[in-house]
């Protein structure tokens, strides 16, 4: 059987940027060749595409963006194309891909907008959708269509970063009467805890507010749930399946921030959760209600806060989780019978269905 050749998209604009290239590093690593031939893209910061055939243990740290082993490339929106086009010292060339694996995180990665290019490039692709991807990027559209559903979160209130400096006022007054302090001050659209403060006082409320506008234009204020924080992983297409097992994150922090998710290395991950079988069967069940109900396909990782044992509370969908050696996507399908390499194996297999039936 001819191998299939998947192109490993990861790096990207956004602040995300080194944490995409060490969970498509562990992607790589984990791919199995006797099926799948590579082919890895890098996206500098500042949004340049490069064709990359060096060593992939120059990924994680940046190397390969100094090395002479990178190509100019880019995505043509042309279904005639089928693939990348790479602009070497030769000329163009074309490069035939079977399937994209998007390892972006963040903004211009996992919010719709490369699944939109690949979309008109007609290559099969991991992942949800453009639409299902922007929504589920966009924790104040999230909120909403998952309360119209039905299903319970935090309480919380948005409002954009241009309204603020002469509606504050108003916007502090209705933290206080429908929240209460604290509360957690995040952008709407952004992922790994960037830009995410927790404000005990409303005095401190400027400062996180300026702090989450620099990561985009709409910001989120939730309450501080006092429980514990468990994450599930989904895996299909139009018949999802939640992972068998439930994990649980104790942060070493006061919040699960980006220091203590990727850099510190103190927080613990409990896999099982401590949970009772009651609310692990409701974290369980809910993960794949709101895949279905915001159109996704593929995978995601679905986070809950579960207070006082039994309140499960759905906090976000990350439709790109991380890869990283960390991450919990993979240690809970591993946790539940499936190891890394048929995983992701399973994941192209869907992306290639899915692409399909369009």
């Amino acid at each position: 059987m001819q191998k299939k050749k998947i192109a490993v998209l990861f790096g990207g604009r956004s602040s995300e940027h080194e944490v995409s290239r060490v969970s498509a590093y562990s992607v790589i690593r984990h791919l199995p060749r006797e099926k799948y031939d590579l082919v890895c893209v890098g996206i500098t910061k500042d949004g340049r595409w490069y064709l990359f055939d060096g060593p992939a243990e120059e990924i994680p740290d940046g190397r390969w963006e100094r090395s002479s082993r990178k190509t100019p490339a880019f995505l043509p929106p042309d279904r005639g194309v089928g693939g990348l086009v790479a602009a070497g010292p030769e000329g163009a060339r074309t490069v035939p891909v079977d399937c994209v694996f998007p390892v972006l995180h963040g903004r211009n990665g996992e919010d719709g907008t490369v699944q939109g290019l690949l979309e008109l490039c007609g290559i099969p692709f991991v992942g949800c959708g453009t639409l299902s991807s922007a929504v589920c990027m966009d924790k104040a559209v999230t909120h909403s269509l998952l309360s119209n559903a039905g299903i319970a979160s935090a309480k919380y209130l948005w409002f954009y970063r241009h309204n603020y400096p002469g509606g504050k006022q108003k916007i502090k007054i209705k933290i206080e009467a429908r929240l209460g302090y604290p509360v957690f001050v995040k952008p709407a659209a952004s992922g790994s805890s960037v830009g995410v403060r927790k404000v005990a006082r409303e005095e401190d409320l400027d400062a996180a507010v300026e702090e989450a506008a620099r990561e985009g234009e709409k910001i989120l204020v939730e309450e501080a749930v006092d429980g514990q924080e468990v994450e599930c992983a989904v895996l299909g297409n139009l018949k999802p399946e939640a992972s068998a097992v439930v994990g649980e994150i104790a942060p070493s922090a006061e919040f699960y921030d980006y220091d203590d998710k990727y850099k510190s290395g103190k927080s613990k991950l409990y896999i099982p959760a401590h949970l009772k079988e009651a609310a692990a069967q409701e974290v369980r069940a809910t993960a794949v209600r709101a895949f279905r109900t915001l159109g996704c396909r593929g995978f995601a990782r679905v986070d809950f806060f579960v207070r006082n044992g039994t309140e499960v509370l759905l906090n976000e969908l990350n439709t790109i989780p991380g890869f990283t050696p960390i991450s919990m996507y993979p240690k809970l399908w591993e946790a539940s019978g499936v190891p890394y390499g048929e995983l992701l194996d399973r994941l192209i297999e869907l992306a290639l269905e899915e692409h399909a039936q369009k």
